[in-house]
């Protein structure tokens, strides 16, 4: 094992929430260190709605959380505007919801302070002409739609460039604990499984679902609920602005307009472990199905994927429904446990996890003496390298801006030139990130278009071999885990056209490319050939 790294504070889980934490923590010039077992943004941040709560769907079940979702909504606009579409948003009643809750509806979001606007139906269908004709009440919201994967790889970023460090694909297996510390962390490199350490000052677990696993490891128990919610994608942008329904929290009563497409969801299911977690057909049966009663073209649209996120509910009350969870969260410290430089940030929400970082980071400075205040709240996050390709219009910008004939577009279905795969690759470089298809996919739109990897998957594996980006089998075998992590999110929504899209990319890679033969022959101790 090789010499201990130091750190001042150690962030175990690199999600929106952990990034944040790193820039906050940076931006006080405290060095830190942010420990990721995948890639950035590879948990349940990037399996969300890419919501920006008005608050108002919390505003009878969950008041504080509707509060500091609103007060959330106008900060983020604010300081991080190239990362949200403020598509604003609208709240509908359909015939048989309850008109009790409907009528209440505007005076319950005024007492948490957030302002609605009551809008005739007609006027609501000229806006949306997608509605249902079924519907009896609407109004007019703050709702956003934000980039989870832009604001998180910006955040790091940025956090890097002021001095943290970032170690993605590394796994933090245990602790060593004395005189009420956490003295050493143990990890491992998941890419080369080299075993390492890392002596930080202060410890921030901000795992979302993991932290309970990752808490255990130090002698903590955190009573964390898994909630397992599924999400579809529809192939194309159905509404301009976020559509919710006016009700109580419930199944498939959120469409969410996300760039060139649109997300409909979720669902709220309990599970007991955090493995295997995958969307289910009844899952999207049932989401269709109530999202349907809203904009009835639902029920014809082609579904191009679905992905499944576990929500960390931090929880003593033993409810049977996770919906009465609170969606708020909680900042322990452990010193009652007998560890007094380490806390976990657990539960919140996309909206509020700029909020989370700053009173993570609060606490930290607080128990080393550092006095500079946070300044997230009104400092910008700046538009770099490392977010800017997720921007679903960005391909077709630049390949019309340039029209250069030596500048071919390797993935139709979102424009994107090769320029752009080249910008990612350089930007993954410069992070000290190893090339691959899925990373690509993470930091930019390549396969996220209604063939799902089956044209842009061959292209862009080319063409990095042709950048030499790519050794030997290296790639072949990269295309395939590629393939594998789009085919994970079509499997249950496969029908109608879909299920077409599906058998020709079989087609494809494998009766014709024989990718399943050569995936095989390229695993380690195979012959080259």
């Amino acid at each position: 094992m090789r010499h201990p790294l130091k750190t001042e504070v150690l962030i175990i889980g690199g999600g929106v929430t952990g990034t944040a934490l790193a820039r906050d923590l940076a931006l006080r010039g405290v060095q830190c260190t942010v420990v990721e077992k995948g890639d950035i943004n590879s948990g349940a941040s990037g399996s969300n709605h890419g919501l920006l709560h008005s608050g108002c769907r919390y505003v009878l079940s969950d008041a504080a959380t509707a509060r500091e979702c609103w007060k959330e909504n106008g900060i983020l606009k604010k300081t991080a505007a190239h990362c949200i579409d403020d598509t604003g948003g609208l709240f509908v009643a359909v015939e048989g919801d309850d008109e009790q809750y409907a009528a209440d509806f505007p005076t319950l979001c005024a007492r948490c302070g957030i302002p609605v606007n009551c809008l005739d139906i007609h006027e609501a269908r000229e806006l949306e002409p997608s509605l249902s004709e079924r519907i009896f009440a609407v109004y007019e919201v703050k709702d956003a739609a934000i980039d989870p994967f832009r604001i998180s790889l910006e955040n790091i970023a940025h956090a890097t460039e002021m001095g943290a460090a970032s170690l993605q694909h590394t796994q933090v297996t245990g602790f060593r604990t004395g005189r009420r510390r956490i003295e050493a962390a143990f990890l491992r490199n998941l890419k080369t499984s080299e075993e390492f350490m890392i002596e930080p000052n202060q410890v921030v677990v901000a795992s979302g679902a993991w932290s309970g696993e990752v808490a255990s490891m130090a002698g903590v128990t955190i009573p964390i609920i898994y909630s397992k919610g599924t999400l579809l994608v529809a192939e194309r942008r159905i509404a301009r602005r976020v559509i919710n329904r006016l009700r109580p929290p419930a199944d498939g009563d959120i469409l969410v307009p996300g760039g060139a497409v649109s997300i409909l969801g979720t669902t709220s299911v309990r599970i007991d472990s955090l493995k295997g977690t995958r969307p289910t057909i009844p899952e999207t049966d049932l989401i269709v199905q109530e999202g349907a009663a809203m904009l009835p073209v639902l029920e014809s649209v082609r579904f191009i994927r679905a992905y499944s996120g576990v929500r960390p509910l931090l929880s003593t009350a033993q409810l049977d429904n996770d919906r009465l969870e609170t969606r708020g969260f909680a900042l322990l410290g452990h010193t009652a446990e007998g560890l007094e430089n380490f806390l976990t940030i657990v539960g919140g929400k996309l909206t509020t996890h700029r909020l989370m970082a700053e009173k993570a980071a609060d606490l930290v400075c607080q128990r080393i003496g550092v006095l500079k205040p946070g300044s997230t709240g009104f400092q910008p996050l700046p538009d770099n390298m490392a977010g800017m390709w997720t921007d679903p219009g960005l391909g077709p910008r630049t390949w019309l801006k340039e029209r250069r004939h030596d500048n071919q577009v390797l993935c139709e279905c979102e424009i994107l030139p090769q320029s752009i795969i080249e910008g990612v690759t350089r930007s993954m470089e410069d992070q000290h990130e190893a090339v691959s298809l899925t990373g690509i996919s993470l930091r930019s739109r390549m396969g996220k278009g209604p063939c799902q990897g089956t044209f842009c998957g061959l292209r862009v594996t080319a063409h990095l071999y042709e950048e030499e980006k790519f050794v030997q089998h290296e790639g072949v075998t990269l295309l395939k885990e590629f393939l594998q992590e789009r085919w994970k999110g079509e499997r249950s929504v496969l029908w109608d056209g879909q299920i077409m899209q599906a058998e020709f990319k079989e087609a494809i890679y494998c009766a014709t490319g024989c990718l399943d033969r050569l995936a095989a022959d390229a695993r380690p101790g195979s012959k080259d050939r």
